[in-house]
Order: structure tokens, then C-alpha cells, then sequence
């Protein structure tokens, strides 16, 4: 009887945790952002969680945790309830190269439950107004002049940033004088400042700047200009035409999430993706909303495991030193 009992009971409580999901959310989200304010992974964070608030009808809170090149925020979201009320955005640094930058991470961006794809994220060479190099020929050349010299914002070592700029500096051979910051917003705010000659610059942090006039933009890491900074030529037009670089964006639950909550969030994310107005803030900075077929979880698991085989290999050919 008491077999009886406990199979019974075992089976009402199983029954019973898709209906609870079902219910979800109940309360507000976590979203942790993995960098400081202001760079590419915050802003498009906060786009898709203001949506995403509409679509739950609850809040979707973000949270930055920066530091380490995004593994401290990406540490913390890996190891919270896997109930869905702790979500993460990442980037391909934290997300896809951190295996290979950091020796000890206390997380496998390939074990953790992917929800979806925000955006591809261009990338920009920049240099502080009132630098000498009109050009990305005159930067090179005064580079080399000057080796160790020119100072090069990032938002931290293992960040896509770091990446973009090791492999710039693989490319060129230019030698740099590389300064590591919690994110790609204090990176940004001090070439706009006018403290740092040049950085490495996701969309969504370089376009508004380079718009602005608040700072100059040499290059693009892509074989045609990006159609909101006409004016920044591309790698080829640059004379730097093997520079082909985009980082990435997306969405993470720990490892564990049940399935329906999982269907749940990626149901707002593609609700987000997908609204007219968000596509367009999206496109407005630059970046590339993921396309249909790049949606949802099973989409993003392919990115990252094909991403963290690639960066393993870009990384031992630049000569990155693990930390």
C-alpha cells in the first residue's frame, strides 16, 4: 500500500511540473547582463527585455555583473535556479572564447540551456577625435612608428572586443598598447573622452558615437559598409581585407530550465525579435536582428558549440596566452 501511496504521489508531482511552468513567470526576471552599461551587449539587452516585459507580463529586470571579460556575470547566471527566473546575455567573448582565454571557468557555454539569439553585432575600429590618422592607413602607419604607444580600449580580457582587436593586431602586426575595462561602455566613454587613441567597438556602442561625432571610425570588420555609418569604410576599402569580424549576442538560462518555461521565453524573444520596432531600434544601431532561422534554442546550441571550436583555433594562432 505504501508502494502504492508513493508511486501515486510521485506521479501527481510529475504531472504537476509542466503545469506549473505552464503558469510561468510569476514574479519578475533576472536578466544579467555579463558587461558594464553601455556597450553593445547592455543596450541590446535592454531592447529585448523591454519587450519581453510587455509579453510575460512581468518585469524583466536587468542586472549588470561585469568583469573578467564577462565570466563573473556569465558565472552567476550558470550557477542560479534553473527555474527561468534568472536569464544571462552573453557574447561570443563570454560565451564562446571564454574556454579558451581563461584556464579555470566556472562554467561550459555549450552545457547551459540557450533560449535565443538577440542580434550579430558589426564591428568598428575607432580612434578618438583629435587623433593624428584620418585613415586606417595613417593609423597603421603611425602604429608602427610608434610601437606600444597607442593606447586600445577593450572591455576586458576574453571579451568579444579583446578578440576583435588581438586578431586587428594579428592581421596588421601593429604592436598596442591594450588597457582591459569591465565593459565596452567605460572603453567607449573614455575614447570619447579623449583619454584612449583608439578601441574596438561593437554596433550598438560605435554607431550613435561615430554619428554623434564624438569620435571617428576607421574601418568596419565587414566586406561592405554598414548601411548606418556610410561614411566608415569597409576592411577591403580600408586596406585591411581579411579584418572580417561580428560578434553576437544571445540569451542563456542555467543548464536544468524545464522545457515548457524554456518554450515560454523563447515565445517573448521571438516576439521581440520579430516586432516591427524593435527589428528597426535593432538595425538603427547598426546591428542585425537573428533571422528566422537563426531563432530560438536549438539554433543558438549549434552557434555556440561551432563558435567555441572556432575561437579555440583563432586564439592559439594570434598567440592569445590563456589567464
Amino acid at each position: 500500500m505504501k508502494r502504492i501511496l508513493a508511486a501515486a504521489a510521485a506521479l501527481l508531482l510529475a504531472c504537476g511540473l509542466p503545469a506549473r511552468a505552464q503558469d510561468f513567470p510569476a514574479r519578475n526576471i533576472s536578466m544579467i547582463v555579463v558587461f558594464a552599461p553601455g556597450g553593445a551587449t547592455d543596450v541590446l539587452a535592454r531592447i529585448v527585455a523591454e519587450h519581453m516585459t510587455r509579453t510575460l507580463g512581468r518585469s524583466v529586470l536587468v542586472e549588470n555583473v561585469s568583469g573578467a571579460g564577462g565570466t563573473i556575470g556569465g558565472a552567476r547566471g550558470a550557477q542560479a535556479a534553473p527555474d527561468g527566473y534568472t536569464l544571462t546575455v552573453g557574447s561570443l567573448g563570454s560565451h564562446s572564447a571564454a574556454p579558451s582565454i581563461y584556464r579555470a571557468i566556472a562554467y561550459d557555454p555549450r552545457e547551459l540551456q540557450p533560449i535565443g539569439l538577440i542580434a550579430g553585432t558589426p564591428l568598428f575600429f575607432v580612434v578618438r577625435n583629435g587623433h593624428p590618422a584620418q585613415t586606417m592607413q595613417d593609423f597603421l602607419a603611425y602604429a608602427r612608428a610608434n610601437p606600444g604607444r597607442v593606447t586600445n580600449g577593450n572591455a576586458g580580457i576574453g571579451s568579444t572586443n579583446h578578440l576583435a582587436c588581438a586578431l586587428f593586431q594579428h592581421l596588421t602586426g601593429v604592436q598596442l598598447n591594450n588597457i582591459p575595462y569591465r565593459g565596452e561602455g567605460p572603453a567607449l566613454n573614455d575614447v570619447v573622452a579623449q583619454t584612449v587613441d583608439s578601441a574596438c567597438l561593437l554596433a550598438p556602442a560605435a554607431v550613435p558615437q561615430i554619428a554623434a561625432g564624438t569620435m571617428r571610425g576607421l574601418l568596419t570588420g565587414a566586406a561592405a559598409r554598414n548601411p548606418n555609418a556610410q561614411g566608415v569604410p569597409s576592411a577591403p576599402e580600408a586596406g585591411v581585407p581579411d579584418y572580417i569580424f561580428q560578434g553576437w549576442n544571445a540569451i542563456f538560462a542555467p543548464r536544468g530550465t524545464p522545457a515548457p518555461v524554456v518554450a515560454r521565453l523563447d515565445q517573448a524573444l521571438r516576439a521581440a525579435i520579430n516586432d516591427a520596432t524593435v527589428r528597426q531600434r535593432i538595425e538603427a544601431l547598426g546591428s542585425i536582428p537573428a533571422a528566422p532561422e537563426a531563432q530560438g534554442p536549438e539554433a543558438l546550441s549549434r552557434l555556440v558549440r561551432a563558435e567555441v571550436d572556432r575561437w579555440a583555433t583563432v586564439v592559439r594562432a594570434a598567440g592569445i596566452q590563456p589567464q
